[in-house]
């Protein structure tokens, strides 16, 4: 960055210049373009070429990931072994190989979502991820974080914290209260080893009505499971 008032005008006046440059020199390519007709149309073809030959190029890519993760099982001990990112990434793998059309979104700043996906009956679910090493309990703090953007930021219809420890009492009250879902170690157990599809653990058995948003969403996807720990989160 410049340093100085000097500094800033001179690199004013290099942007100037380049910039001037640059509209001259996409003149120039365009008049040639389309001064003649065949050259215009067959620049306009292979553009439409390559933006056809990426879109299928992308999507045998994404057919390939899915097939690969078609038989994907993981355990317990495996997930605890991992970071928190590869945690994430381990859980974006199992949405896929649910059929879940999934993207690893976490990073800094990322709005409480590590996991956004679009399930085929229509719904789109933001996962938030949280690992640990040492048995520890996810508070309620976590819930209205995920309250607060997974519809507004995210535009999810259906909202999920899993983690490989648990949650604490509070946080399953809150979780209820604004229809969030909880996989704690029990259910994520289940989900890794191919026992049971995260539709079927989420209970999502019916299309999307699009204006059912995540507040509104049907008390029969809420349930979960009854736990005994109800210490604080560490």
């Amino acid at each position: 960055m410049p340093a100085g008032p000097v500094e800033w005008c001179a690199a004013a006046v290099i942007t100037l210049v380049a910039g001037s440059f640059a509209i001259q020199i996409i003149g120039v390519v365009v008049d040639a373009i389309f001064s003649t007709w065949y050259i215009g149309v067959s620049a306009g073809v292979c553009a439409v070429l390559a933006i056809i030959g990426w879109s299928q190029l992308k999507a045998v890519a994404a057919r390939h990931r899915s097939e690969r993760l078609r038989h994907l099982q993981l355990t317990l001990p495996q997930l605890d072994a991992m970071n928190p990112t590869d945690f994430e990434r381990a859980v974006c793998d199992l949405m896929i190989r649910d059929g879940i059309a999934a993207r690893h979104v976490g990073q800094r700043g990322d709005k409480a979502a590590d996991v956004i996906g679009r399930e085929r009956g229509g719904y789109v679910i933001v996962v938030q991820c949280k690992h640990t090493t040492t048995a520890a309990k996810v508070g309620s703090r976590v819930i209205y974080e995920v309250n607060g953007t997974a519809a507004a930021a995210h535009g999810g219809d259906v909202a999920v914290v899993v983690t490989n420890g648990s949650f604490t009492r509070d946080a399953r009250q809150t979780a209820d209260d604004f229809r969030i879902h909880l996989l704690s170690r029990d259910e994520l157990g289940r989900w890794a080893t191919g026992e049971a599809s995260l539709q079927h653990l989420l209970r999502l058995t019916t299309p999307l009505r699009r204006w059912r948003r995540l507040r509104h969403t049907s008390s029969r996807l809420i349930r979960h499971p009854a736990q005994h720990h109800d210490t604080l989160q560490p």
